[in-house]
């Protein structure tokens, strides 16, 4: 049985699943701006693309990121799932802290971008290979996103050692 009242426990999955979808979802639109950058030949549109992709990252994508990871625990410690009982929760879980940490790391080269845009739009091949490395990083971290949120539907394989060991010491209690 759950330790969390339903409403609470509702609440907190409410928190995570909107903070999952929303990382996901302003990734996709973070992917969408590197590529407007990276391509077009309009210099406002290229500043315009990586001075918002530097507000996106830091007041958008990074706060959802540490949200979906705290609620994440939350979740995984005060419901039937928790942290170490179920297979697909430690790859979930392991995929979020390195995402949200790569994330942190990623910023950099987006806050370098938005400062040069900030004083022109970067020429023909100027900064060539972090814009381009924006965009494989994005399309990455849609793909790693889209992964966690398959194992939070699929759930594979099944219960741990640990989660055995703890279904077995408990007994059944009725709902």
């Amino acid at each position: 049985m759950s330790p969390f009242p339903p409403r609470l426990r509702k609440l907190a999955l409410t928190l995570h699943v909107t903070s999952s979808v929303g990382w996901l979802g302003a990734v996709a639109a973070f992917l969408a701006l590197a590529v407007a950058g990276l391509t077009s030949g309009a210099a406002q549109t290229v500043r315009g693309a990586y001075l918002a992709m530097d507000v996106v990252g830091w007041y958008v994508i990074v706060p959802l990121s540490v949200a979906c990871l705290l609620s994440g625990l939350v979740q995984s410690l005060g419901t039937e799932w928790g942290l170490l009982r179920h297979y697909w929760v430690i790859p979930k879980l392991l995929i979020t802290v390195v995402a949200t940490v790569l994330l942190l790391v990623h910023m950099q080269p987006v806050g370098q971008l938005a400062d040069a845009a900030a004083r022109a739009a970067p020429q023909d091949g100027e900064l060539q290979g972090m814009r381009v490395q924006l965009v494989a990083d994005a399309a990455a971290a849609l793909l790693v996103l889209l992964t966690a949120a398959a194992l939070s539907v699929f759930k594979p394989r099944g219960m741990t050692r640990y989660g055995r060991r703890r279904q077995r010491g408990q007994a059944p209690q009725p709902r």
